[in-house]
C-alpha cells in the first residue's frame, strides 16, 4: 500500500511540475485582453513611446506569441514587430479574408471586440486560427492576437 502511495505522490509531483511548462508554449485569450488593456493605459499615458515599446516588445509588450500591434488613421502599421509603415487596412489573412478591414470596422473606443482569421504561428507556414483582440485609442486602432 505505501509504494502505491509513493507512487500516485511521484507522478502527481511530476505532472505539476511539468503541465505549467506545457500550457505556456502560447499566449491565451485571457493574456491577451490583459495585454491590450496595458496596451491601451500605455497608449493614453505617452502614446509615441507605448508604440515604439510595441515595435521592440519592450517594457511587457512581447510574451512567447503575444504582442500589441497598432495601425494609424491612414490605415498603416504605427506598432508592429515587422510591419511598421505598411498597410494594415489592406492586410489580408491566409484564406484571402479582408482582416485589416474588419479589424478597422470592428474596433470601437472603450470596447474590446475579437475579429477571427487564419494565421501562421511563428516558425510556422500552416495557417491556424487566430483570435485577435481589438479597440481603438484616440486615432490608434490597436489589437493582441491569440492562437486557437
Amino acid at each position: 500500500m505505501k509504494r502505491i502511495t509513493m507512487f500516485t505522490m511521484v507522478v502527481s509531483l511530476v505532472l505539476a511540475l511539468t503541465a505549467p511548462v506545457f500550457a505556456a508554449e502560447f499566449g491565451t485569450s485571457a493574456e491577451a485582453k490583459a495585454m491590450l488593456e496595458r496596451a491601451v493605459s500605455a497608449l493614453k499615458a505617452n502614446q509615441g513611446e507605448a508604440l515604439a515599446n510595441f515595435t521592440k516588445g519592450e517594457g511587457g509588450f512581447k510574451d512567447r506569441d503575444l504582442y500589441p500591434f497598432c495601425g494609424g488613421p491612414d490605415g498603416n502599421f504605427t506598432a508592429h514587430p515587422k510591419l511598421v509603415g505598411k498597410s494594415l487596412k489592406e492586410l489580408k489573412d491566409k484564406a484571402g479574408k479582408a482582416l485589416g478591414q474588419e479589424i478597422y470596422a470592428t474596433a470601437a473606443p472603450n470596447t474590446i471586440s475579437e475579429v477571427s482569421y487564419m494565421w501562421p504561428r511563428p516558425g510556422s507556414s500552416d495557417p491556424v486560427q487566430k483570435v485577435s483582440s481589438i479597440t481603438k485609442v484616440g486615432d490608434q486602432v490597436c489589437a493582441v492576437g491569440y492562437y486557437k
